[in-house]
This record gives structure tokens, C-alpha cells and sequence, in this order.
């Protein structure tokens, strides 16, 4: 049996709340030093990541960052001076970029390499949080801007074989992105449907068959609370293409309040 490195989906929270210590994010804090102890525990640890950011939309095509030192892109505002001052010195991975390239071609996809975009806050937040070393080499992959369901999907069907080279694909969005409500008065009728739209997702991805857990997943506009919790759907599609690398069913799943809402993280091994 080869080896795979393992797929891992995070809420990643609010800009850089998590890193500011903010009380609203302490489950999440804490969620994150349990995955930290797993990927501590990975043996070999991961040759590379590839991470797939909510916070980058390009078209009708993916694009990949392939700077060989990748400069930080803080797409946050209104924050304090400090927020603005995070270091991560991650090496980049041209090569691995070319790969991923290459595979999403196979796929039908036409990708671009971006040698000048800084890695986005849904990348260097939970990378800061979860390998604070800051020496796995590390890309970015952006999103389709059509948002549409069954293209992420094939996106991740495209990289599985990367797995299988040791690299490990994040998905950076939150199970839970309704951002009135984050900072609403809050209601039982919304406690009620983000619960809800939480408990769906774990059970869809929970699904033994392969093809039944994706027609599930592609049909998530059905889910009870889909719109409510997903106004826009760009913090969803990471999960997409996760759960369509992994191909299987998760082992690990973490749920924490932040802010006031619930939000999820999985991992396949």
C-alpha cells in the first residue's frame, strides 16, 4: 500500500483574530493545537502543501502560486498595526506547482502559474497556527470564480495523485460563513439552522459510497440551512475539493464555536 499524505480541511476564522487572541476564537484555537499534534505525529512529515484558500477567485480557469519565495498578500482590513506585521517564510514550490499544473490539464483545465501573488490569510493564519516552522515548501491554489460545485470537485479529483508524491492538500474556507450573522444579536432560529447545516455536513461526509457521497455534496443548496449559512458559497468550495481528493470518508472531525457560531474541521487519512 503507497503512502498518502493526508487531505485536511480548516475553518480558518475571522482575518487574524486567532492570531490576536480574540475570545470569540478559542475553540478554534484549541481545535488547532489538537490538528497541530497530528501533523506533528506524520511520518515522513509532508514533502509539501497545497493549500486551496477561500480568499482567491480566478475566473473561469485555476491559477497556482509558483514563486519560489512567497510574500504575504494580508487581504484584510480595519485590524490593528500588528496584524499587519506577521512574518511566514515559507519556501514556495515552483516544481510542485508545475506538477499540479500538469494534472489539472490532464483534467481539462487550462491553469496559470502566478509567480508574483503573496500567500493570502487563508493560508498563512492556520499556517502560522499549524506549522509555525514555517520549512514545508507551500502553494496556493485559487478557485474557479463560477463557484460552481461540480467543477471544484473535479479540481480535486485532478490532484490525488499528488497524495501519492507526499504532498498534503488544506482546504482554508469555514463550514459556517454568514458574516451578518457572526456579528448579528443571534436568534434560536439561527442557532437552529447552523446546527443543522453542520450536523448535514458531517453526515454527507460521511457516506460510504464513493458516488453517493458526492451527488450529496454537488446537491448542498438542498441541505437544511444551505443559504443561511452560505450566502456565497466561496468558503464551502475548499470542502469541495477536499472531500474529492481524499476520496473517502473522514477520520478525524473537530467542531468549535467561534464567534458564536459552530464550524468544523475534517481530515483524511
Amino acid at each position: 500500500m503507497s503512502l498518502k499524505a493526508p487531505v485536511l480541511f480548516v475553518s480558518h476564522g475571522g482575518g487574524p483574530l486567532p492570531l490576536l487572541g480574540d475570545p470569540g476564537h478559542q475553540g478554534m484555537v484549541d481545535a488547532f493545537v489538537s490538528i497541530r499534534r497530528r501533523i506533528e505525529a506524520l511520518e515522513p512529515a509532508p514533502a509539501a502543501l497545497l493549500y486551496i484558500s477561500a480568499h482567491w477567485e480566478t475566473g473561469q480557469q485555476p491559477e497556482l502560486t509558483s514563486a519560489s519565495s512567497p510574500n504575504l498578500y494580508f487581504d484584510y482590513y480595519g485590524f490593528p498595526p500588528e496584524s499587519y506585521n506577521y512574518r511566514y517564510p515559507v519556501p514556495g514550490a515552483p516544481d510542485i506547482a508545475q506538477q499540479a499544473a500538469q494534472l489539472l490539464r490532464s483534467a481539462g483545465f487550462t491553469p496559470e502559474l502566478d509567480s508574483q501573488r503573496g500567500l493570502d490569510h487563508g493560508v498563512f493564519v492556520p499556517g502560522l497556527m499549524l506549522f509555525p516552522e514555517a520549512n514545508i515548501p507551500t502553494l496556493q491554489l485559487s478557485l474557479l470564480s463560477t463557484l460552481d460545485a461540480a467543477q471544484h470537485w473535479k479540481l480535486g479529483e485532478a490532484l490525488q495523485s499528488l497524495r501519492e508524491r507526499n504532498v498534503m492538500i488544506i482546504g482554508s474556507g469555514f463550514s459556517f460563513h454568514n458574516m451578518r450573522e457572526f456579528f448579528g444579536p443571534g436568534s434560536a432560529q439561527a442557532d437552529q439552522l447552523n446546527h443543522a447545516f453542520e450536523r448535514w455536513l458531517t453526515e454527507s461526509l460521511s457516506v460510504q459510497d464513493n458516488n453517493k457521497r458526492r451527488q450529496t455534496l454537488l446537491a448542498w443548496e438542498k441541505a437544511p440551512g444551505a443559504r443561511f449559512c452560505h450566502p456565497r458559497e466561496e468558503h464551502l468550495m475548499p470542502l469541495h475539493v477536499c472531500a474529492a481528493t481524499a476520496a473517502s470518508v473522514f477520520d478525524q472531525h473537530w467542531q468549535f464555536t467561534v464567534l458564536g457560531r459552530q464550524g468544523s474541521c475534517y481530515w483524511w487519512s
